[in-house]
């Protein structure tokens, strides 16, 4: 194992019959992520998101910059208002830099409701959206119908990070102080039933790592000053990460050398990659993408099985984040690095 004076994590690469250990370095830093909201009469209200009475209401986070991949949800959520659940749109983008809350009435629950939601939002934003994700496999159909109408690239996708964190702050901090909670309700419905019973489907061979590795990285990598950001991650992507992460934890992740990572990467982009996971059972490394496929990458040994437990531990620590980097080498720069967060199903 190579050692250094400044943190170092060891990577544990494995093939069917070798392993290999690398490092990796880190600096300490620190982040926030204020928010400034407005109701639908576009009145600034200076205090964090709160219980509100308001049909719409809109949080700006003018720390980041906006982007023109949005996120959507459409679904009922703990409360009841009388005698009926509490139904609401939830609209960001994958920055976080905005949030739109829209309730609706439970008659009101429709295609055309929904995609009049997303016109008045998209009127109203500054960065126009291409994409809209969703990831909610029991309003497909609805949600699917409203963008179809609507001139973005809809996409049914987990990579709803930062939809995601959103819902679970509002099931921790909003949803318990509003009237009508029912803490019974808590936990949606992500994905659709039949997906429970999924098989991951065998690589293609020429999409194939010839060693991968279980790698781990402080968080503050990932925080405003750290080695990881948008310049150097080829044709990855970073989730957003919760500015309240300790920076000396570290994040679980994965590395793939192959003398293929550019044609391996350029695959990964095109799909809306979603996270990893170690079925210990089965023994056998998973990658996930869109909304219900999922590939197998590796089967592990003795060893490598006990490496993915501390893998999915970490990840658990951490609120499912993980990465993947697909490289040559373990001294070449990504073809391709994700930061990725692996969604609650009981959103």
């Amino acid at each position: 194992m190579v050692s250094s004076a400044s943190t170092a994590v060891a990577l544990l690469f494995f093939t069917v019959s070798a392993l290999q250990c690398i490092s990796m370095a880190a600096a300490l830093v620190s982040n926030s992520l204020p928010f400034r909201m407005t109701n639908n009469n576009n009145n600034i209200l200076l205090h964090s998101e709160a219980p509100s009475s308001s049909s719409t209401v809109t949080t700006t986070n003018f720390n980041v910059k906006p982007s023109d991949e949005w996120e959507l949800d459409c679904y009922s959520r703990p409360v009841m208002v009388d005698g009926k659940k509490l139904w609401e749109v939830l609209i960001t983008d994958s920055t976080g830099s905005f949030r739109l809350c829209e309730t609706l009435p439970s008659n009101k629950v429709n295609s055309r409701e929904l995609r009049r939601v997303v016109d008045e939002a998209i009127e109203n934003a500054k960065v126009k959206p291409n994409i809209v994700r969703f990831f909610r496999g029991a309003m497909f159909n609805m949600i699917n119908i409203a963008l179809s109408e609507i001139d973005v690239i809809a996409k049914p996708s987990r990579c709803t990070f930062a939809l995601a964190q959103w819902i679970e702050e509002r099931n921790r901090n909003v949803y318990p102080a509003m009237e009508g909670y029912r803490a019974s309700m808590v936990g949606g419905s992500g994905r659709a039933s039949f997906l429970d019973v999924r098989t991951p489907i065998k690589l293609p061979d020429a999409l194939r790592g010839e060693k991968y590795a279980f790698v781990a990285l402080p968080v503050a990598e990932f925080l405003e000053g750290g080695g990881i950001n948008n310049e150097n991650i080829g044709v990855g992507r970073l989730c957003p990460m919760d500015p309240n992460l300790p920076a000396d934890e570290f994040v679980q992740g994965i590395v793939i050398l192959t003398n293929r990572a550019e044609a391996l990467a350029s695959w990964l982009a095109g799909t809306e990659l979603s996270g990893f996971y170690a079925d210990l059972r089965k023994r056998t490394l998973v990658m996930e993408t869109d909304i219900e496929n999922q590939y197998l990458m590796a089967k592990l040994n003795d060893v490598q099985r006990e490496e993915a437990a501390a893998f999915e531990e970490g990840k658990d620590k951490l609120n499912g984040l993980h990465f993947v980097s697909v490289q040559d080498d373990d001294e070449s720069d990504p073809a391709g690095f994700w930061l990725l967060r692996a969604i609650p199903d009981n959103l």
